[in-house]
């Protein structure tokens, strides 16, 4: 749906592409990454240009999340703080905010590109604790353009591959294409589960070979 939005922009898909990477970063709910792996997408078919794509993606994560550092920091505390409804769960997610951001502040706003809840509200938690506008700047120019080009070149590759696939082998190509990603993301996370519960060795004295007896 979003894709055949952006698709049908036509001259407006890239300017669209920035508004809504821009107001999901700044704290609006719309669907910013969303529009990413759309456009994404739409440049693995040759109808839009990745270089473009990522750029802006990345442009509009910074401003946005810039924006958003602004309006915490000018009146975000007051938001989070007045009374009214739902006043006692926005002072719990401030605490958690602000503990937040005085142990991991840097982390935050890098790795908070990639997460959901994270990524609308690091901006704001950032500004609302007063972390440093250079710091924040730094951190957050570094996670935008990673986010973009991670999120968008996976999303580009993917979709060129299973365009070939589809092309050289018709839908049993694109099948054994999805089929073969499936399994390798299960191996990966399986190997990864077993690495984080290695078992233990026997607890048991060990075995000692057998005297053998002396003539």
């Amino acid at each position: 749906m979003l894709a055949s939005i952006i698709d049908n922009a036509g001259a407006f898909a890239y300017p669209l592409l920035f508004v809504l990477v821009g107001a999901e970063s700044s704290g609006v709910p719309v669907p910013g990454e969303t529009s990413l792996i759309a456009a994404a997408l739409l440049a693995s078919q040759g109808k839009l240009s990745i270089v473009p794509v990522l750029a802006i993606a990345a442009a509009g994560a910074i401003v946005g999340d810039n924006i958003g550092y602004l309006i915490g920091r000018s009146g975000g505390r007051w938001l989070l703080e007045r009374p009214g409804r739902f006043e006692r769960q926005r002072r719990v997610v401030l605490e958690r905010g602000e503990a937040l951001m005085d142990r991991h502040g840097p982390k935050a706003v890098f790795l908070g590109r990639w997460i959901l809840g994270l990524r609308v509200w690091a901006s704001w938690l950032a500004g609302a604790s007063h972390m440093p506008w250079p710091r924040f700047v730094a951190w957050n120019a570094a996670g935008g353009i990673s986010w973009a080009c991670t999120v968008g070149l996976i999303i580009y590759f993917v979709g060129q591959a299973a365009k070939q696939a589809l092309a050289t082998a018709g839908f049993v190509g694109l099948g054994l294409f999805v089929v073969a990603a499936v399994i390798g993301f299960l191996f990966v996370r399986r190997r990864h589960g077993r690495a984080g519960t290695a078992p233990e060795g026997p607890a048991g004295p060990s075995r000692q070979p057998p005297n053998t007896p002396t003539p």
